[in-house]
């Protein structure tokens, strides 16, 4: 299943997820960076984990749950994080966006309340070329707090 529908293909054994989203299912915000899973550049979730989807043979997922950028976009999911990426400059040339925030996400899932340090460390596996990483640092701290706020007013 890939965000929420099923997927049936026949896909060579030795292709990677990352090539199988993208060339076949055209899911293109998942991007393709360093392919040795060091950038992030390419991070999706697989059954509510990150990984990496240039390490992950597509012939893994048979069964599982893939979501990718798209999907959490779609959803809604990641709408408050991509809002405030938009609003604090965080996007930069926008090739890690997509790991980023799917990295962020889960992080926020685990630890709705991290500090700059604990958010930093989450973070260290993607890397940004631009060195955007004090305004990314800025948006995810932004959409922590946001989300506690809401929390604490329907409280």
């Amino acid at each position: 299943m890939v965000n929420g529908e099923t997927v049936r293909l026949l896909v060579d054994p030795r292709r990677h997820l990352g090539d199988v989203l993208r060339e076949d299912l055209g899911l293109t915000g998942t991007h393709l960076g360093c392919e040795h899973g060091v950038c992030g550049a390419c991070t999706i979730r697989l059954d509510g984990e990150i990984v990496r989807s240039c390490l992950t043979l597509a012939v893994q997922c048979e069964g599982a749950r893939v979501e990718t950028i798209e999907g959490l976009s779609d959803s809604g999911e990641v709408a408050d994080l991509q809002e405030a990426f938009r609003n604090r400059n965080a996007l930069q040339c926008g090739y890690c966006t997509p790991g980023m925030i799917v990295t962020a996400q889960d992080l926020l899932l685990r630890h709705p309340e991290p500090t700059r340090e604990e958010i930093r460390e989450h973070l260290s596996g993607n890397y940004c070329r631009c060195t955007g990483y004090h305004a990314i640092v800025d948006a995810v701290a932004a959409t922590a707090a946001g989300r506690t706020a809401k929390g604490s007013a329907a409280a």
